[in-house]
């Protein structure tokens, strides 16, 4: 059974999650930034329907991509480069979570609440969330957001409204990433989509074991600005 929340910002161990549903880890508390930058830096994150409890996770094994070992293929390296997108950072946080949450056929949006939207603007605003977007013609058509702590970026959700418009997105955020010497993307669940772009699965003790000396490095304060080459 996992754990219901005390008010206070503390979490179990990761190791007392459960393996079914895998990574169920606690239930209740709230979205305040403390709380969930506290479940960010040991490897727990929200994730819950609307009316729901407040569900926290850490599944065993992780999904994780490492900047340098992004999948590039040349049909996605020709629209990253001749793709007639326009590449923005940070300037439409609260568009991106809204376009994540909006539905989608595989109903991977619909945990986005306004809940959700309102407390990771709130880490936005604290420079801890950031926002990769891809434009074309003036016009909001990609993108993902996340949160970064230290040197280690903690994927949250992406959405295309143009083919490989998400893909263009990661491939930019995996660049720079690199370049600021970050050594984890972590994708939370393992999915195919996911693999063909390179990530992989870490079992969750090694993942949790990099996480602590990542989350320790030197903080990276937005807004973001990238210029990595392309």
């Amino acid at each position: 059974m996992s754990e219901r929340l005390p008010s206070a910002t503390s979490f179990p161990p990761v190791e007392s999650a459960l393996r079914e549903p895998n990574g169920l880890l606690a239930m209740g508390g709230d979205l305040s930034a403390e709380r969930l930058l506290d479940a960010y830096r040991h490897g727990i994150f929200p994730w819950f329907n609307p009316g729901e409890p407040i569900l926290w996770w850490s599944p065993d094994p992780r999904m994780v991509l490492e900047p340098q070992a992004i999948r590039v293929t040349r049909s996605l390296a020709r629209r990253v480069r001749n793709g007639g997108f326009e590449l923005r950072v940070d300037t439409a946080f609260s568009e991106v979570m809204q376009a994540c949450a909006a539905p989608r056929d595989d109903a991977l949006g619909t945990w986005i609440s306004p809940a959700m939207v309102a407390a990771y603007t709130r880490l936005f605003d604290a420079d801890y969330a950031h926002s990769v977007e891809i434009w074309h013609d003036g016009v909001l058509v990609g993108g993902l957001y996340g949160v970064a702590i230290g040197r280690m970026f903690y994927g949250e959700s992406m959405f295309s409204r143009m083919p490989d418009a998400s893909k263009v997105a990661l491939v930019h955020l995996a660049r720079q990433l690199q370049q600021w010497n970050f050594g984890l993307i972590d994708c939370q669940m393992e999915t195919p989509h996911l693999a063909s772009l390179g990530a992989r699965t870490m079992p969750r003790a090694v993942f949790t074991a990099r996480l602590a000396e990542l989350v320790n490095l030197p903080h990276l304060s937005g807004p973001w600005h990238f210029d990595a080459p392309d």
